[in-house]
């Protein structure tokens, strides 16, 4: 099974890095007041995929700390209910 998955990871790599490959040819993104930057299309695809994937993370983390806090208060409150065990 590992062999697999290693062989799936090699192979997900290769097709990413034929995309790039292929895809060198600069583009210009274009920001407010005239400002333009100009790099290859495949490192501005990479840079807004990591720009999607840090928002992603940063818009959950409120969820996951608040379920923590949740779940820190319910563990507190079945320790205060259940009885001792003498030692």
């Amino acid at each position: 099974m590992n062999y697999l998955i290693w062989s799936l990871r090699i192979l997900v790599f290769a097709i990413l890095l034929a995309f790039a490959l292929k895809n060198i040819d600069p583009v210009a993104v274009r920001f407010y007041l005239g400002t333009e930057w100009e790099a290859p299309l495949a490192f501005v695809l990479l840079i807004a995929f990591v720009l999607g994937a840090v928002a992603g993370v940063l818009a959950s983390l409120g969820l996951v700390f608040r379920k923590r806090r949740e779940i820190a208060g319910l563990r507190k409150q079945v320790r205060n209910l259940t009885p001792e065990e003498p030692r």
